[in-house]
């Protein structure tokens, strides 16, 4: 790894209200980032919950952002209410008198190694802007050429607790946004707002202005903010540890967008689904508990000139911290074999179907057959409601299930619910590790205050002391716990194809070519595609127990090259899959984790078109929104392209009306270009 340190190249000093300004810039110079502290007879809201600390005339740490001449982020506070057990609470941002003692500014520009992403080196190039203040913390500011953030960064004697955090996020327009409202659960307990902190981080996007967002609703992360000339705006946060996640809201009708965070919470009891979460019944008035010397989670903002690059963001992976596994040779990504979402159902068989061992060797058996790594078991093979995972039916050996897959060369994958492995974390782990488990499905954690927070980086220590990997469900978007834990393969945190077994009015559709540009720029996501029943917008039906897809069968397969997921779902069953064998061939044979990806097309909500490289082999994938579409891909801008042939899945002359109906054959590359036609929520993919 090579890393420069240029210092004192970017700090521009400027009066203005007799205060100084501080202009950092991106090292391509096209964004800019300026910060200053500014005399106000403003009362400096906290958050709607919060009365006014002070009606005087105080300094407020505050900042703006523009890409070229076009403004990205009008004047927006920052501060931190804290109490350190002293007399009052002090609020770190804002003071009664200009408090910035220093600015140091330097430039990094590095190669960092990603061993399971979308790419294996990326180039971290940034500058940064770190203002000391008096009482011993900072705020660090960091410029890249795809967006900006920032951080506190505290050096106290003690710990303290932190009442509110302002993170504001204004505009200079009342642009439009796509905004991934938390779905309220019905019969919780708490005010509006509270009520909304149990959720599991699953939506569609409203598209709507700024000032018309319901004041009531809490957005998750990451949302989008459309601002002129076709530039857009991603909001997220990226290393988050040891506090509590963010959301975003608007409660005055402002073209802004103002933090909220779960409280800590003061007393919880086991209950929810079948007794495997944590509920909160009463949260304290602070939002976290935390050590006096530590840097805060980086609030992200990613940039983009044109929709693509939205797609392609390494953001959240460079802002979090590095790899806390030594050696991670025995962390082996790859594709799994899913019972749930099928509903175990198999046939042409001479046994009954379900949570027992002759099913999952018959699954095993499966992924054997097709080079496929894993077979997870979902919910069920532990004894249901007692959250107690050494509690097995006795309809499961799972002994002799792992020694079956290891025979066949596939792995054993368990699904456990959050309260039962929390209970008991370091001796399940160890127990199942001793067994030959390699990894765990966790589920139902739905929150993302402190608590919970701290639970993700528990697990993903105590299962990589175990060498287990982790795929967090009923999770908060990833922050970057992929790159500091690369145990941790996948996070769910989307709306994904498991709501078409019961959700007829959601379209499935606009929301797989919305995610990547919106979702996925937080990092991987498990979406869980592979659906071999597929229907068009006008036959399809949510199927408990016989679930199908939206959209053709090509854009099943393409999904497999679109979606980042470095541990990646089949999610038909077994049986469908053999009667689909040249899909099956091609599914089974993508990759998960990628030497280098390149996005060659898109727009948010219409298509996405994306190659991705593993070894000598390029896979591009194409998906369109329920628009027929024509499309010239462009094959020249990849790296050392010189194929003249290869293979496709194409969308059928017929697909329109048969969802399945597709294509496979070999195609010419005529002058580095292909044509693409995609049918109505169709798609292709293509392996040079």
């Amino acid at each position: 790894m090579k890393k420069t340190l240029l210092s004192a190249l970017l700090l521009l000093c400027v009066s203005a209200f007799a205060q100084k300004q501080y202009t950092l810039q991106s090292p391509d110079g096209k964004i800019s980032v300026t910060v200053w502290e500014e005399e106000s007879e403003e009362i400096l809201l906290l958050n709607s919950q919060t009365t006014p600390y002070s009606k005087l005339k105080q300094y407020c740490l505050r900042y703006s952002v523009k890409h070229e001449e076009t403004v990205v982020l009008d004047k927006s506070d920052i501060a931190m209410m804290i109490d350190d057990g002293g007399v009052g609470c002090p609020v770190l941002g804002v003071s009664s008198k200009p408090s910035i003692t220093s600015a140091k500014t330097k430039s990094v520009n590095q190669t960092v190694k990603a061993p399971f992403y979308k790419r294996a080196e990326i180039q971290d190039q940034y500058n940064e802007l770190t203002l000391s203040f008096k009482g011993n913390y900072k705020v660090i500011f960091r410029a890249y050429n795809e967006g900006v953030a920032y951080r506190f960064q505290t050096d106290f004697k003690k710990p303290f607790k932190v009442i509110r955090e302002t993170t504001n996020f204004n505009f200079d327009n009342d642009y439009h946004a796509l905004i991934p409202y938390v779905l309220r659960r019905a019969g919780q307990e708490g005010d509006l707002i509270s009520q909304q902190f149990y959720n599991s981080f699953e939506n569609t996007y409203t598209h709507t202005n700024l000032s018309q967002m319901d004041p009531e609703k809490l957005a998750f992360l990451p949302l989008l903010v459309e601002l002129k000339d076709g530039k857009k705006a991603v909001i997220t946060e990226a290393d988050l540890e040891d506090f509590p996640g963010l959301y975003l809201y608007n409660p005055d009708g402002e073209n802004g967008l103002s933090a909220m965070h779960a409280g800590y919470p003061k007393t919880r009891e086991q209950g929810g689904h079948n007794n495997l979460q944590w509920l909160v019944k009463e949260r304290e008035s602070y939002i976290a508990k935390v050590d006096g010397k530590r840097a805060f989670p980086w609030r992200c903002i990613v940039i983009s000139e044109n929709d693509k690059e939205l797609a392609d963001s390494d953001l959240v992976y460079l802002l979090a911290s590095p790899s806390r596994i030594e050696d991670d040779s025995w962390i082996q990504p790859g594709k799994v074999a899913w019972d749930w979402w099928n509903a175990w159902n198999i046939y042409g068989v001479d046994f009954k179907a379900g949570i027992n061992n002759d099913t999952y060797k018959y699954y095993i058996d499966f992924a054997s057959q097709y080079g496929i790594e894993y077979v997870i078991l979902d919910e069920g093979w532990a004894v249901n409601k007692q959250a107690d995972l050494f509690q097995v039916v006795p309809e499961i050996d799972l002994e002799e299930l792992i020694r079956y897959g290891l025979d066949r060369n596939v792995g054993i994958v368990l699904w456990v619910g959050y309260a039962a492995i929390d209970k008991d974390m370091e001796h399940v782990c160890q127990h199942y590790s001793d067994m030959g488990v390699r990894g765990f499905k966790v589920d139902f954690m739905d929150g993302d205050d402190q608590m919970i927070v701290d639970f993700y980086y528990r697990m993903a220590e105590t299962a990589a002391r175990h060498q287990l990997f982790v795929d967090f469900h009923g999770a908060y978007k990833p922050t970057g716990l992929h790159r500091t834990w690369p145990n941790v393969l996948n996070h769910e945190g989307v709306y994904g194809l498991e709501q078409a077994k019961w959700d007829n009015q959601s379209d499935l559709v606009t929301n797989e070519v919305t995610i990547p540009f919106i979702r996925m720029v937080a990092g991987p996501m498990d979406y869980t595609q592979g659906a071999m029943r597929n229907a068009n917008k006008n036959n399809f039906a949510a199927v408990y127990t016989e679930p199908m897809s939206q959209g053709t069968r090509c854009r099943q397969l393409a999904e497999y090259v679109i979606f980042e997921s470095p541990f990646n779902m089949l999610c038909d069953s077994p049986s469908n899959y053999l009667n689909e064998d040249e899909c099956t061939q091609f599914i089974a044979s993508v990759p998960t984790v990628w030497d280098e990806t390149v996005v060659l097309d898109g727009k948010v909500g219409e298509y996405l078109v994306i190659a991705r490289r593993k070894g000598y082999r390029w896979y591009v994938g194409a998906i369109t929104n329920w628009d027929e579409r024509d499309l010239v891909i462009d094959l020249s801008v990849l790296p050392n392209f010189g194929a003249k042939s290869g293979r496709i899945f194409r969308d059928g002359t017929n697909a329109n009306r048969v969802a399945k109906d597709y294509v496979a054959e070999q195609i010419q590359v005529m002058g580095n270009k292909v044509k693409l036609h995609l049918a109505k929520g169709g798609g292709a993919v293509m392996v040079f």
